[in-house]
């Protein structure tokens, strides 16, 4: 990966995709790239031979997450289904016709869904526990141990162990929180909030880390893979902020990738190395390297046209990515 950086484009190494329609998700099953669109269709884009799965039939896909094996769409109708790369779909829950706000999968199947303030839990085996947080749930996220969930909503975020008949554990911080992610050693959570900022939680004593300044709101965030750097959208550039020390990014400034005169609408940390893709709400799409800012263009603008969805696959050899006016491209590394 190191010596593509030498070069200044990488847009001859794109393979387009028409979706069609607004793309709200992006994933790899396997080898099989696979685009969650917002008409109720996953699209199994393999070179050549492009699959339409119909998930949620006359209803629109609202949410997705994603494990490597099948894509778990959330719907307006009500239904969690999980499509694999064969093209089947199984139902993983119905919340009776209630939006799907958020979900969250693990590697091992598990998968985590809300509507309104009801939680739904759902372990690998198919046992699925439910909870009914303080006000509707925005966010959700497994921890990267142990069966336990962290939940954003208002004025704060719950982690709940639903095996467990404890209440769930309450962080306070005033405001609307949206997204939620959990460093991958377990340390903080942070979440993304109404007001323009991130607000964090050292788990160990709950010290709050307060992370603003945001122009826009930060909805899409990305952990390196060493968990030490947290790249979030939202602003002119991809604000990436420092979680090495005990004290994560409490007194530092973050550092700053791609700057540009369009907000980042997108972020995709790469699996094995300190590159992000970073997307722009203009359709622009550059790679940029950590220690040295250096960057590299993958498309340009296509007016309006955000970049919803970016997606790597596991050796970090191939980037997918989709925009809301339906139209995505692979990226294949040389």
């Amino acid at each position: 990966m190191q010596h593509t950086m030498s070069a200044t484009s990488l847009s001859d190494h794109v393979i387009p995709i028409e979706a069609g329609a607004e793309i709200v998700g992006a994933a790899f099953l396997q080898r099989t790239p696979a685009l969650a669109l917002a008409d109720g269709v996953v699209l199994l884009a393999d070179v050549g031979e492009e699959r339409r799965i119909v998930a949620h039939e006359d209803a629109a896909i609202l949410a997705s997450a994603a494990n490597g094996r099948v894509l778990l769409t959330g719907g307006d109708d009500g239904r969690v289904v999980a499509t694999d790369a064969s093209g089947a779909v199984t139902q993983f829950g119905d919340e009776k016709g209630k939006w799907i706000d958020a979900l969250a999968l693990r590697a091992d199947g598990a998968a985590l869904w809300s509507a309104g303030k009801r939680v739904a839990a759902r372990e690998a085996s198919g046992a699925i526990k439910h909870w009914d947080a303080p006000s509707s749930v925005r966010g959700l996220a497994f921890f990267p141990k142990g069966y336990r969930v962290a939940a954003a909503h208002y004025n704060g975020a719950s982690l709940w162990f639903p095996n467990a008949g404890a209440a769930p554990e309450f962080l306070e911080w005033k405001g609307s929180h949206l997204d939620v992610t959990v460093s991958p050693d377990g340390r903080f959570l942070v979440t993304s909030m109404q007001e323009n900022m991130l607000h964090g939680w050292r788990l160990a004593d709950k010290k709050h880390m307060r992370m603003s300044g945001y122009p826009a709101k930060p909805r899409s965030l990305s952990w390196s893979h060493d968990g030490y750097w947290l790249a979030t959208s939202g602003a002119e550039a991809c604000i990436v902020w420092p979680f090495q020390t005990k004290d994560g990014p409490m007194g530092k400034a973050p550092r700053e990738c791609g700057v540009r005169d369009k907000r980042v609408s997108c972020v995709a940390f790469h699996p094995t190395t300190l590159i992000a893709a970073i997307g722009y709400e203009d359709g622009w799409l550059m790679l940029c390297r950590l220690l040295d800012g250096a960057e590299i263009f993958v498309r340009g603008p296509k007016e309006g046209k955000a970049i919803s969805a970016l997606a790597w696959d596991a050796p970090g050899k191939r980037l997918l990515f989709g925009a809301k006016d339906g139209v995505a491209g692979l990226l294949q590394l040389p």
